[in-house]
C-alpha cells in the first residue's frame, strides 16, 4: 500500500464558486462562497475559438448567459460581452463570464485554492488540456499550492500531463466504467473524483491503497456528507455553501 502524499487542499470546495447561490462559474460567486467561510473553489474551463481559457460549464451558452449556440465557436470579444449574470437574478445583472487569469488573481490575492475542471467543447479535449495547463502553470507559478486538475476526459488530462507535468491531476467519473483505475494510473493522477452515490469503504481503500486521493461531488445534504465524512473522503464538492459551513462541517 502506498502512502498518500500529504494533501494540501481543504475537505470542503465550493461547486462552481457558490453552488447554486450565485450565478455558476462567475466572480460573484467566488466572493460569496468566500463569504461563507469557504477557502476552496471548483469551476470549470473551456477555450473560446481564439484559444483563450475562460469559465462556463455548459458546451452551449444558452443556460447561463445571454449568448445562444456553441461557446467555443466565438472569440473572446464576443463572450466577454455577454451578460452571465442576469439568468440568475436582477441582482447580478451584467455579470461577465471571467477569464482563468482573472480567477487565478483572485485566488492568488486572497490566498483560496482552486479545483479547476477542464470543460472541453468536443473534440478539443487534447488542446484544452494542453492549453489550460500550461496557463494554470504560468499564473501560479511560485504559489505553495497549484491548482488541482480535474477532467472527465482522459484525454484532456493527457494533455496537461503533456504539458505542466508538475501540476496535480484528478480523474472524474460518474460511473466506473471499465478500466478507470488503469487510466487514472496512466495519467499520474493525484486523485479520484467521483459522483458521491459511488464512494463506498470499498474504494476509499482502493483508492487509499494506490496512494491517491479520495474526493466526491455534489454533496448538498447532511446525512450524505456524514457518511463520506466517516468513510474518510478526502474532499467534498458542494453546492450548498450555506449549509456546509468548512470550519464547523468537518
Amino acid at each position: 500500500m502506498k502512502r498518500p502524499a500529504p494533501w494540501p487542499y481543504p475537505r470542503w470546495v465550493a461547486h462552481r464558486g457558490a453552488g447554486k447561490l450565485a450565478p455558476e462559474n462567475t466572480l460573484a460567486a467566488f466572493r460569496l462562497g468566500a463569504s461563507q467561510g469557504f477557502r476552496a473553489f471548483e469551476c470549470d474551463v473551456k477555450l473560446s475559438a481564439d484559444g483563450l481559457p475562460f469559465l462556463l460549464h455548459d458546451d452551449t451558452l444558452d443556460r447561463t448567459t445571454t449568448g445562444q449556440g456553441r461557446a467555443g465557436d466565438l472569440a473572446w470579444t464576443a463572450l466577454s460581452q455577454l451578460d452571465a449574470g442576469s439568468w440568475h437574478g436582477r441582482q447580478h445583472a451584467g455579470e461577465s463570464l471571467p477569464t482563468l487569469r482573472a480567477v487565478a488573481a483572485f485566488m492568488r490575492r486572497n490566498g483560496y485554492l482552486l479545483n479547476i475542471e477542464i470543460k472541453p467543447t468536443p473534440g478539443q479535449e487534447e488542446e484544452t488540456g494542453r492549453v489550460v495547463a500550461a496557463l494554470a502553470d504560468q499564473l501560479w507559478a511560485g504559489a505553495d499550492v497549484p491548482p488541482l486538475l480535474s477532467s472527465f476526459r482522459p484525454d484532456a488530462l493527457a494533455g496537461a500531463r503533456a504539458t505542466a507535468p508538475s501540476l496535480p491531476r484528478a480523474l472524474l467519473l460518474d460511473t466506473l466504467w471499465p478500466d478507470w483505475f488503469e487510466v487514472a494510473a496512466s495519467l499520474g493522477c493525484v486523485a479520484v473524483v467521483t459522483n458521491y452515490r459511488l464512494m463506498d469503504a470499498a474504494l476509499v481503500e482502493r483508492l487509499h491503497g494506490a496512494g491517491w486521493r479520495a474526493m466526491v461531488y455534489t454533496v448538498n445534504e447532511a446525512d450524505d456528507a456524514l457518511r463520506l465524512l466517516a468513510l474518510g473522503v478526502d474532499g467534498l464538492i458542494t453546492d450548498a455553501v450555506d449549509r456546509f459551513a468548512p470550519a464547523t462541517a468537518g
